[in-house]
């Protein structure tokens, strides 16, 4: 029982954070089901199985207070969905431990790219409307599914910060679109396993459990990315992508950190990086005392003065 209710709060708080992040339910989650003894092909496939249900919930979420982009979600999500079968199928005997690595190491220049970017410069508008290509998002979504199944986790940090990083798509709409998309990632990956391992791999219950929680966050979530400013959700999802994929080379056999090294470096980077959000608040709350009266008369002009009545 105290499983259970463990993971219920675990599949909240990853909604949570996946939700007004665009990332992390899925590291979440597998990460606690492999340290109670789950098998890598299970854990994620019960996570998977229960994305079903928060992936579905949280696009409704979003799509509720506007943050799709429904082009996006369909031309990222299907070769998104292919890469998810293809590495659902192929866990049992693919080791992503190899390349695991290289993309923490791409990943991890994405994310202080995107918190020195925003930080310090904000959202570029000069691209934010212009479409985004197949040739881009395809590939990219083939990258993520593939190393969302075989990894338990990826979509996020794979499509969130290279969707940023565009300058095409502001903030709020990345994590939107990459959240709907993840249905079509959760739905193929689940059926892979299913193939690959049999239903006997999955526990139901934490399937149950895992979806509970998120379901209660979803909404919350939405709302939550609808309202924080694009600076500020730059900045937190940079700092999330940089401790994140740091704690991933650190643990890797490139480097096999100690303990105390591995927290020191952790420690630094949790204080650059709340420095760096508590710096683009402060900035962008100047920028809208600066800008508000003046986008207010812009949006809301005076009246014009009604001529003098004519005397006779």
């Amino acid at each position: 029982m105290r499983t259970l209710v463990l993971l219920g709060l675990v599949g909240l708080a990853a909604q949570l954070v996946d939700g007004s992040l665009g990332m992390a339910y899925g590291v979440t989650s597998t990460t606690l089901l492999l340290a109670i003894g789950t098998n890598p092909a299970s854990a994620s496939a019960t996570v998977h199985l229960a994305e079903i249900g928060t992936t579905l919930a949280s696009g409704a979420s979003h799509w509720r207070f506007g943050n799709v982009d429904w082009k996006v979600v369909l031309k990222i999500g299907i070769p998104g969905a292919v890469g998810a079968f293809a590495g659902a199928t192929f866990l049992s005997w693919l080791s992503t431990e190899v390349a695991a690595p290289f993309m923490s190491l791409v990943l991890l220049a994405l994310g202080v790219y995107l918190l020195v970017r925003f930080t310090l410069r904000g959202l570029d508008s000069r691209n934010l409307g212009k479409p985004l290509r197949k040739r881009f998002l395809t590939p990219l979504g083939l990258v993520g599914g593939f190393l969302d199944a075989s990894g338990g986790g990826g979509w996020g940090p794979v499509g969130t910060p290279a969707l940023l990083a565009s300058g095409r798509i502001e903030p709020r709409k990345v994590i939107g679109s990459i959240d709907t998309s993840e249905f079509l990632v959760a739905v193929a990956a689940s059926l892979g396993f299913i193939i690959g391992i049999g239903s006997e791999g999955v526990n139901f219950a934490w399937v149950g459990v895992l979806f509970a929680g998120g379901l209660i966050a979803a909404p919350i979530a939405a709302w939550l990315v609808r309202h924080i400013p694009p600076r500020v959700l730059g900045s937190a999802v940079g700092g999330v992508i940089i401790l994140t994929n740091t704690r991933t080379l650190l643990r890797s056999d490139w480097i096999a950190a100690s303990a105390p090294v591995a927290w020191t470096v952790y420690i630094v980077i949790s204080v650059v990086w709340v420095a760096a959000v508590v710096y683009s608040v402060r900035r962008h709350l100047a920028e809208r005392d600066v800008g508000g009266p003046v986008l207010d008369k812009a949006n809301n002009p005076a009246p014009a003065e009604e001529p003098a009545p004519e005397t006779t």
